[in-house]
């Protein structure tokens, strides 16, 4: 398998998360963040809600080090309960 990335590090770098609206989404989405990229500060990321409010879309950019960082990152999300896609 190659791991090599086509990204050169370190660099900024977005993620969009999308989750059901609920009042604690974006702090649980943040805690995930900061424990992959501890310099990530909450303020910074952009949120938005779908026209019905049934889901909220947050973006968040974070200075992504290397490849491990985004994929353990991904993967962290992905597991959460209240994320439903991560792109």
């Amino acid at each position: 398998m190659n791991n090599e990335s086509l990204i050169d590090f370190p660099t900024d770098f977005p993620i969009k998360i999308i989750g059901k609206s609920q009042l604690n989404l974006q702090s649980e989405i943040s805690k995930i963040v900061i424990r992959h990229a501890s310099d990530f500060s909450p303020s910074t990321a952009e949120t938005r809600s779908s026209r019905s409010g049934n889901y909220q879309s947050i973006t968040c950019t974070i200075r992504a080090i290397s490849k491990q960082q985004l994929d353990e990152l991904y993967n962290d999300l992905s597991r959460s309960p209240l994320v439903l896609m991560v792109f």
